[in-house]
């Protein structure tokens, strides 16, 4: 039976690729093939042997279809709908907390600000044992169950049974669920007296509101310079990129165009006076920033805003729109190409196939252009001229930085390798956190006394290799020399996120971030930003 089902969906999947192509060109065909498709699926379920799955026999039809025309082009089931919009949107209902499952229990790593847990009494360091009276420590319970049985409709109710150190009684809290925000906005901080830092991990609904909170604190501190981090920012919504382009672009400036067979050109361009459209300006990006994020910095670069700073961006330009299905599923379907301003295509080729695409950072590494900047090598053909000093940018897929950072890998081992995949630093700092918060809160009144006076010393260290050994990793004492450094700030940067939140970890993590010291040795200089921003003409 399993045979005759694979052939199956084989030949329907031919059909409907032949039904998809011929769409545009061939009405009538493109109605038989409707008609063809309809009486395969009736005679299946009128005369097919055994009892199947025809929803599924589509959705795998359609899966296979999308998978042949691009790699961004997909199918979307009904329950992963849901899902993916939270984090654009912004929101989801719920108890508000962050959460971790530790030593099969669930610990509350901290109550989110303002959210129903938080107005309850809920504290970090609380471990939940009970949902409305069913049991949930020491069976197993994984994170897909945990957001099951916390998040639920707006005004419902939920009982917690908590465990809370120094207090013997099991405590019940009984929560009304409310709207939780999903912040896009990681960070924000003043690096310096006149240094700013934003960090974003995507373009969502909500990140303007958090861009311009964070920027109106920066200002009252005097900021004249801005460090956008977009390093691994992944994407989100278009139109949130170029509202936030317009921040730091004066009117009238195209920030991107998009253009397709189907699609007729159509540009986008900023349109008021922005919060900063004169101070000095960074970006950061890697190769896991993608999508708006090369929309942004494509704009800036373009523009001779500002300079770009780290590694040649993931070099997705593929524009989707969303159709929804009758059944809530929906297919994404690329439409159009993103182009720079200067017209640059940001998508990589994929005419390869899926799997090469798929190989493409691997690759990256591999041919070593993410650690030497002399393994980049572009055609003159991919040449343009930016739009007001006319350097030399480059197309091809991805945003080229103006200025390289190669990875550094130099303290990276195989056992701070290990450390990490088996999430051995957050587990001990979940655990001594747990144990020693009342202290580190009663002698670390704030993060900046923290920052300057709290020292993970060889002390703590020993600690966690002991933990680090009963959780798996074997000491190995030349690697560990090696990598010890960045171990102890990761630990710092993990505690002072557990203590305050993640502006702290990455005001911590970022002392050995290599394009984070580069972007502010470029704010610091201001012949090497001006050099970069000088005409140069090859």
């Amino acid at each position: 039976m399993k045979k005759i089902n694979h052939l199956f969906i084989n030949n329907l999947i031919i059909i409907l690729l032949l039904l998809t192509l011929s769409q545009t060109s061939h009405s009538q065909t493109f109605n038989d093939g409707i008609y063809k498709f309809s009486r395969v699926m009736g005679l299946v379920k009128t005369f097919y042997v055994d009892t199947v799955n025809q929803q599924k026999l589509v959705d795998d039809a359609i899966v296979q279809i999308l998978k042949n025309l691009d790699p961004h082009s997909i199918y979307i089931s009904a329950k992963e709908v849901k899902e993916m919009n939270e984090p654009l949107q912004g929101s989801f209902d719920g108890i508000g907390v962050q959460f971790n499952i530790f030593n099969d229990t669930l610990l509350v790593v901290s109550p989110i600000s303002g959210g129903p847990s938080k107005k309850v009494g809920i504290i970090a360091g609380d471990r939940i044992l009970s949902v409305d009276g069913e049991n949930i420590a020491g069976v197993g319970i994984k994170n897909s169950q945990v957001f099951k049985l916390l998040r639920g409709k707006k005004g419902s109710k939920v009982t917690l049974g908590i465990k809370r150190k120094g207090v013997k009684k099991i405590l019940d809290f009984i929560i009304t669920r409310n709207k939780i925000p999903i912040f896009s906005l990681d960070a924000s901080y003043m690096v310096s007296d006149d240094i700013g830092y934003i960090k974003l991990s995507r373009f969502a609904a909500t990140s303007m509101d958090e861009y311009k909170k964070a920027f109106k604190k920066l200002k009252e501190k005097n900021v004249k310079k801005i460090i956008l981090d977009l390093t691994n920012n992944g994407g989100g919504y278009m139109r949130t990129a170029i509202k936030l382009a317009d921040e730091f672009l004066d009117d009238n400036k195209m920030v991107v165009y998009t253009n397709g067979i189907n699609n007729p050109k159509e540009e986008y361009k900023s349109t008021k006076k922005g919060d900063f459209e004169e101070g000095k300006l960074v970006v950061m990006v890697d190769e896991g920033s993608a999508s708006a994020s090369e929309i942004l910095s494509g704009a800036i670069q373009d523009w001779d805003r500002g300079v770009v700073v780290g590694r040649r961006s993931f070099g997705k330009g593929l524009v989707q729109r969303q159709y929804p299905l009758p059944d809530g599923s929906m297919i994404r379907l690329t439409i159009a190409h993103y182009y720079t301003p200067t017209g640059r295509c940001i998508q990589k080729s994929y005419k390869n196939g899926l799997k090469e695409y798929r190989m493409d950072l691997i690759n990256r590494y591999n041919n070593g252009e993410l650690t030497n900047q002399d393994s980049i090598h572009f055609p003159d053909s991919l040449k343009y001229q930016t739009l007001i000093k006319q350097r030399n940018v480059y197309g091809g897929g991805g945003i080229m930085p103006d200025i390289f950072v190669s990875i550094d890998t130099t303290k990276i081992t195989d056992y701070y390798t290990d450390l990490w995949r088996k999430g051995i630093l957050n587990k001990f700092v979940y655990k001594y956190v747990d144990d020693n918060r009342k202290k580190l809160s009663k002698q670390y009144t704030d993060f900046t006394v923290f920052k300057n006076e709290y020292e993970f010393d060889e002390n703590k260290l020993n600690k966690f290799i002991k933990f680090a050994k009963k959780e798996g990793v074997d000491e190995n004492e030349e690697e560990l020399n090696i990598s010890k450094d960045i171990i102890k700030v990761q630990l710092k940067a993990l505690i002072a996120s557990s203590l305050w939140g993640t502006s702290e970890y990455y005001e911590m993590i970022n002392q050995i971030n290599p394009i984070f010291k580069k972007a502010v040795e470029v704010l610091d200089n201001p012949s090497l930003y001006k050099n970069k921003l000088t005409t140069i003409k090859n």
